[in-house]
């Protein structure tokens, strides 16, 4: 073998060594964080004799069991269960309601909290003394889990019911990015006055809630939380259970912040495909090289879908630690317009997401995609000293 072709060898030898040892040490750091789900000793002692109610889905884990099943192994009375969207199980679609029920497993009876009603009734808390709260979050302000958080803890205040948290790491929670929403608004994509990324595990964000009197009459609710162990801002945290149907990789979750402003338009994120929130496409050529076709799906996107049509666009591989960037939406924006085609034809929706509408008159204008982050920059540096005030865990270095 030549000198050339041992150096291209032993080259290509390091580079592997590189990326198997950073991807043998994040799987390192993920493996030493101990959610509070896994740190039974410190709240059952809270639960025993008591009458429980939990807000939980397929994340809800303690090791590879459900906390469900976890608790009344241990003897727990777990009286009510509390699905949000994607249901208890997580089978259900984005947006698709999910129905009262019972739990075939235990027989637990389930109220929907992503149907009819979105907030627990007096009626239900009637049969409860405490709730626990146990989500993966992804820590980004239109997903949906904290909306559900929040309207659990205003029941909890309402009823003067104790809330358990047992907190999980934010994969997002290195860095706050995006427009801090106006409080007029708000819709269940957005509760609360903060940036698209917010930097908060479910914990810290509940302290906030409470701190900055965002519940109904400013009540508060009694809160205990469980922290996360071994846990910073700094660290990464791959997610051992996809949150979501369509976030199934660290990939997705990191995307997720930028691509999801797509969903105010046309143009497909990928559900229905192997590669949701990883993608973009439409039906038109002129998009782009990659295709894909998506799939049938469930739940209230199936209509935007574009299922089983050929879609051109682009796909994404960038690195995992991806952050926020408007880059993607405005080149599409532009894209569009190019080819005299309707980009925004949701328009209330893309307000609801970007939390203002102040995001469709600076596309329409020209402005780019830097002028528009930069115009975020004075209300992240306002929230970000609010933020300072409800961590639980040492700040990541991206936040000065």
């Amino acid at each position: 073998m030549s000198v050339t072709k041992i150096s291209i060898s032993f080259l290509l030898f390091l580079v592997s060594l590189v990326f198997s040892t950073s991807n043998q040490a994040k799987d390192l750091q993920s493996a030493n964080i101990i959610v509070g789900a896994e740190q039974p000793s410190k709240y059952l002692p809270l639960l025993k004799g008591k009458r429980v109610g939990l807000l939980v889905n397929q994340t809800s884990l303690v090791s590879k069991q459900h906390l469900v099943d976890f608790l009344i192994e241990r003897g727990i009375n777990v009286a009510l269960i509390f699905a949000p969207e994607h249901g208890f199980r997580g089978e259900h679609g984005a947006g698709e309601s999910v129905l009262d029920g019972r739990d075939v497993k235990t027989g637990v009876e389930i109220v929907s909290l992503h149907g009819k009603i979105k907030k627990p009734l007096a009626s239900h808390l009637k049969k409860l003394d405490i709730l626990i709260f146990d989500i993966q979050d992804v820590g980004v302000r239109f997903y949906t889990y904290i909306s559900s958080m929040h309207y659990f803890m205003e029941s909890c205040a309402e009823n003067a019911i104790p809330l358990v948290i047992l907190d999980r790491p934010n994969p997002n929670g290195d860095y706050i990015d995006g427009p801090v929403l106006e409080p007029k608004f708000a819709s269940f994509v957005g509760k609360h006055p903060i940036p698209v990324v917010h930097g908060l595990t479910v914990a810290e964000l509940a302290q906030m809630i409470n701190g900055e009197g965002w519940l109904k009459d400013a009540k508060q609710c009694q809160l205990k939380i469980i922290k996360v162990n071994n846990y910073d801002h700094n660290r990464h945290y791959s997610l051992p259970v996809k949150p979501s149907p369509n976030l199934p990789n660290d990939l997705s979750v990191r995307l997720y912040p930028s691509l999801g402003f797509f969903e105010a338009t046309p143009v497909s994120v990928g559900r229905g495909t192997d590669w949701p929130f990883q993608v973009l496409g439409f039906p038109n050529k002129k998009m782009g090289r990659f295709s894909f076709t998506p799939k049938s799906i469930r739940g209230s996107w199936k209509n935007l879908n574009h299922a089983k049509i050929e879609l051109y666009g682009e796909r994404f591989k960038k690195s995992p630690q991806a952050k926020l960037s408007l880059s993607h939406f405005v080149r599409w924006y532009q894209l569009f317009q190019s080819n005299q085609l309707e980009f925004i034809n949701r328009p209330k929706f893309l307000d609801k997401l970007a939390g203002n509408s102040k995001l469709r008159s600076q596309l329409s204008s020209g402005m780019n995609a830097a002028a528009i982050e930069k115009s975020w920059q004075p209300g992240l540096r306002k929230y970000q000293q609010k933020r300072k005030q409800y961590l639980l865990y040492t700040d990541s270095d991206l936040i000065k």
